[in-house]
């Protein structure tokens, strides 16, 4: 999301190496949040170029299943978490090769939490 926004929190080119895996949930939240911000003109066609690049996993009965179920370790795992980190959990467990990327420290620590590795898209420090 911050890659479309322009902010100054930009992932690492890196990351554009992998393939893409996003829960279906990833599209409706880039575009609600263009939506209500009003940068649908100004954004648009960069969030259909992203996500064109995505692979997308469908909220399945086994992903949501899982997503109400806790999770090891984290402490306040958010409804949109949850179903992220559900997603991994069920390719990793179809024995796909996962890894959690995100800015949100919460969630990369749940992920490690459950054995997915994380990809921390936070600047380092000096």
């Amino acid at each position: 999301m911050a890659y479309l926004l322009a902010e100054d929190l930009r992932p690492s080119n890196s990351l554009w190496r992998n393939r893409l895996f996003f829960s279906r949930l990833l599209e409706y939240e880039v575009w609600i949040t263009l939506n209500r911000r009003g940068f649908v003109e100004r954004c648009g066609e960069s969030a259909r170029a992203l996500i064109e690049r995505i692979a997308f996993v469908s909220l399945n009965d086994r992903v949501l299943a899982r997503a109400l179920a806790p999770f090891p370790g984290a402490t306040a795992v958010r409804t949109v978490d949850a179903i992220h980190l559900a997603t991994c959990d069920y390719l990793s467990g179809r024995g796909q090769r996962i890894s959690l990327a995100s800015y949100d420290l919460r969630l990369l620590d749940a992920a490690g939490a459950i054995g997915i590795s994380a990809f921390d898209l936070n600047p380092a420090l000096p």
